[in-house]
């Protein structure tokens, strides 16, 4: 009697991986690199505490496509950021992984020559090179963490980190979440709604224990001591933007009612602005205004933003790609990005040094 096959029914095929370690190894850190993540995660756990009284604003592409644009806008927002360091901390959005509602280009480290030839092996290594280019111009960077295994590659580059509305329910990245070195920003759910993010936020400040990978690339128990640095992302949700001022004050008591920090930070695009990238600006503002007014559990904002507008489809012919522009969601322009952080800069810092006292 012949056995039946009984795994990997739906499985055409496997490719061995580099180990974290191999990857380390082949990209590693400079000094000024590690210094520039070192001192990233200390600025927004500071913030989170209340030690620094300035904001932290992550800005940056919706997602990474093309590393030639991503090391122009990198070292445009570094020269910004220089000029408004007495009262924004900026960190480069730096995704390379995309959740996607049906289907479409996974990112990056998924797909980087966006041809569906799914080369994650390269895609690795292409990311983590840029994530120390960034590094090395003193960019703290933020990213989506996604995949599970992603961090043990790529971690030990990351400043700040988000959970998506997505994945804020998952288990696996509440665990996940729970040991990453970085502080973790959850957004409220795809409705809008908050609790899953408050539950979140909990879970991920408790210890646990989880299948993952050692830098060897050997299947281990990960157990972790808790992520004590996690806070709310608002990003509106269910058709409907949750940045005004009685949007804030509700998730002030949720926070409150869950005994959690009045953490909060404001995601400008998603359902906040409708997804019409040309809102991104006011939404900015707004918020901005409201610290001026007096808000203080507001710690943080989120623009998508490019060196050009809009957004473009993924042509058949690669070479047709508009230079800077967003393949996914659409982003504003970097004039506009500029001039966001310049407002800012100027309309905070009276209401900043309030904070500090």
């Amino acid at each position: 009697m012949t056995r039946p096959i009984l795994e990997n029914l739906n499985v055409a095929g496997m490719e061995e991986m580099p180990t974290p370690e191999a990857l380390h190894a082949a990209v590693p850190l400079s000094e000024r690199a590690a210094e520039t993540v070192a001192r990233g995660r200390e600025t927004v756990r500071a913030i989170l505490e209340r030690r620094d009284p300035r904001l932290f604003v992550v800005a940056g592409p919706c997602s990474i496509h093309d590393p030639q644009a991503a090391l122009d806008y990198a070292a445009r927002l570094a020269r910004a950021a220089e000029r408004v360091r007495d009262t924004i901390c900026v960190v480069m959005r730096v995704y390379f992984e995309k959740p996607r509602t049906s289907t479409g280009w996974k990112g990056f480290i998924n797909d980087p020559h966006m041809d569906d030839s799914f080369r994650i092996d390269e895609g690795l290594v292409r990311a983590r090179r840029l994530l120390a280019q960034f590094a090395e111009l003193g960019l703290p960077a933020g990213s989506e963490a996604l995949d599970p295994l992603s961090p043990q590659y790529l971690g030990d580059l990351i400043s700040w980190y988000a959970i998506g509305a997505r994945t804020t329910e998952s288990q696996t990245h509440r665990e996940m979440a729970s040991g990453l070195s970085a502080p973790v920003g959850f957004k409220n759910g795809t409705d809008g709604g908050l609790e899953v993010a408050v539950n979140a936020i909990r879970s991920a400040a408790a210890p646990h224990s989880f299948l993952g990978i050692n830098p060897q690339g050997r299947p281990a128990i990960v157990r972790t001591s808790g992520n004590r640095h996690g806070h709310l992302v608002l990003r509106g949700g269910g058709g409907r933007p949750n940045y005004d001022t009685v949007s804030v004050r509700l998730a002030e008591k949720a926070l409150a009612a869950a005994g959690l920090p009045a953490n909060i930070v404001v995601d400008c695009s998603h359902a906040n602005s409708l997804k019409d990238h040309t809102l991104q600006p006011l939404v900015f503002h707004d918020v901005v205004h409201q610290i001026a007014e007096g808000n203080r559990s507001i710690v943080g904002l989120m623009v998508e933003s490019n060196l050009a507008a809009g957004s473009q489809p993924i042509p058949d012919d690669l070479s047709q790609l508009r230079y800077g522009v967003s393949v996914t969601d659409a982003c504003v322009d970097w004039a506009t990005t500029e001039e966001m952080l310049a407002r800012a800069n100027a309309e905070l810092g009276r209401a900043l040094a309030a904070r500090a006292t």
